[in-house]
């Protein structure tokens, strides 16, 4: 399993965020609760268009591998 870091703040009563590993990933909510879902619901769907889109790129007769970091 992958884990990300949520980078938060609050500002003006909101809060808002970033996933430090992927660009793009950010929110802005009410309460730190509702922005860490926010951030998780974001990071699972840019994961999924980064995936299809990769996917979309290369065709056919491919091979997917498995990377640790």
């Amino acid at each position: 399993m992958q884990t990300y870091t949520a980078v938060t703040k609050q500002v003006d009563g909101w809060w808002i965020g970033w996933i430090e590993e992927v660009a793009g990933v950010n929110a802005q909510e009410s309460t730190r609760e509702a922005l860490l879902e926010s951030l998780a619901v974001t990071l699972k769907e840019a994961i999924e268009m980064n995936r299809r889109d990769a996917l979309s790129m290369v065709g056919s007769e491919y091979f997917e591998e498995r990377m640790a970091l």
